[in-house]
Formats: structure tokens, sequence, C-alpha cells
């Protein structure tokens, strides 16, 4: 499983005030404990800090990259601020987050994802919005693939997020989310990643910890193969390396937790 880890974003308490005082030592703390907690990338998301989404952009990734080269996760509905993101990233390994299958925004971002030698993820959602069945996920799936594929973009490098809704908001959802994904599988040879952003499933539940891991482990079922989720929640993270196990990615020991994390 590629994990990016979802906790350096302007959404969250400590790292909103972080950003607000320009205080870089639990921003690099955060970036720091993800990464040991097994994060392959990192999401920067300014999220509603700050005014100068470009500017604190550029912050937050300069702050990171103090302490790490890990590849980067650039998470912004403004393209000024990906454009500042994916610049201060230079070089490095970085990731678009994201596209949707929305034809001007597929116009905008695959340009920089070719530019930039960037992965990208494409959300499943259009100018109608998100589909509530396999097939309209599926359709624009291969819409956001053919964008990439036109743009130079290897299917290694993309990254499809058939987008999940809370399952309080509506509980069709999930079963059909599991079901894009294995269609998604047969776009092509080879495929593109299948991510989520796991959180999504369980906003506004009492029972986040729990529907997370769960929902985690039928999504992997089903050839789900990255997800944006926190790296920090152990027993998410126990789930996701015994499911790894029980699909046969790697090879059994009794202690294969701690095997797993080495």
């Amino acid at each position: 499983m590629i994990i990016v880890g979802e906790r350096i974003n302007g959404m969250f308490k400590d790292i909103r005030r972080a950003i607000r005082k320009k205080d870089k030592g639990p921003v690099q703390e955060m970036a720091l404990r993800q990464l040991e907690a097994g994060a392959d990338y990192l999401d920067i998301n300014v999220g509603p800090a700050s005014a100068d989404k470009a500017g604190t952009m550029v912050w937050l990734v300069e702050t990171v990259r103090e302490v790490t080269d890990a590849p980067l996760a650039i998470d912004s509905p403004n393209l000024e601020a990906m454009r500042a993101g994916l610049e201060a990233c230079k070089g490095s390994e970085v990731m678009i987050n994201s596209t949707t299958g929305k034809q001007e925004d597929l116009e905008a971002y695959m340009p920089l994802a070719q530019e930039y030698d960037a992965s990208i993820v494409g959300l499943t959602m259009d100018e109608n919005g998100i589909p509530g069945d396999v097939n309209g996920r599926t359709e624009i799936a291969l819409k956001i693939l053919a964008s990439a594929m036109e743009h130079g973009i290897p299917t290694d490098k993309l990254f499809i997020d058939p987008v999940i809704l809370p399952v309080n908001a509506d509980q069709r959802q999930p079963a059909n989310v599991m079901k894009a994904i294995g269609e998604f599988k047969l776009l092509s040879d080879p495929p593109p990643h299948i991510i989520v952003g796991l959180s999504n499933i369980s906003q506004g539940t009492k029972q986040r910890p729990l529907i997370n891991r769960t929902y985690l482990v039928m999504c992997m079922a089903h050839g789900l193969d990255a997800a944006i989720l926190d790296p920090l929640d152990r027993e998410l993270m126990d789930a996701m390396i015994t499911a790894e196990l029980l699909l046969n990615k790697f090879i059994y020991c009794d202690s294969f937790l701690e095997a797993y994390r080495r």
C-alpha cells in the first residue's frame, strides 16, 4: 500500500495554529512522525489557515523540506497554490492532489503533471457531480486515464479516486465504491493506482476509527493500493499491514507487524 499522510493540513487545529504563527516546529514534528509511522508521501494542504494560499503553500513545503526529502502531495483546489507548491518541490518526487474529471480541470492540471513530472490523483466527479453508480464512476475514470495518456503521464503515476461519501449520508455508496475499484483495475494494463481519501467514509459518525480501518481492509480486498489517511492511527496501520499479509503481499512470520515496519 502507498500511504499518503494526511496530517499536515490547515484543517487540523495544531497545524492551523502553526501556520498562522509561522511556527515551523509542529509542522516538522508532524512530518517526521508520519514518516516514522509508515507514510510514503506527506500531503501538504493549507486549508483555511491562510488567505495567501500560494505563499503559505511554499512556506509549508520549504518547512517540511528542511527535515526530510520524502515525496510530497500538493493538495489544493487553488491552481496558483498548486503551481507554487510544485515549483517549491522542483527536482523531487511529488504528487498533485488532485484534479477532477471536469474538462476544464483536466486541461489545467494534466499539463502541470507533465511539466513537473508529477504523479496525479484524479477524482471521479465531473460537471454533474459524483455519480451514484459504478458505471458513472468508471466512465469518468476512463476519461481521466485518457487525458493522462494524452499528456504522456504513465499509469504508474496516475491515481484514480472513486470518491468515498460518508456512510451516514448514503449507505449504498461504500459498496458501490468497492465495485468501482474492481472496475478501475480493468481500465488498462498495467492499471492505474487506486486511491481513496479514507477519512471521508466516517465523517460525522461516532465510531470513526473502527469504520475507517474496517473499510480500508474491505477496499484492499477489491484492489485498492493507496490511501490518504492518518498513519498515526496505530490500529488502522496494523489492520492495513495484516490485510497486506492476508493478500499474500509478503511472507508470514510471527512478528509480521514489526517486520513490515522495518
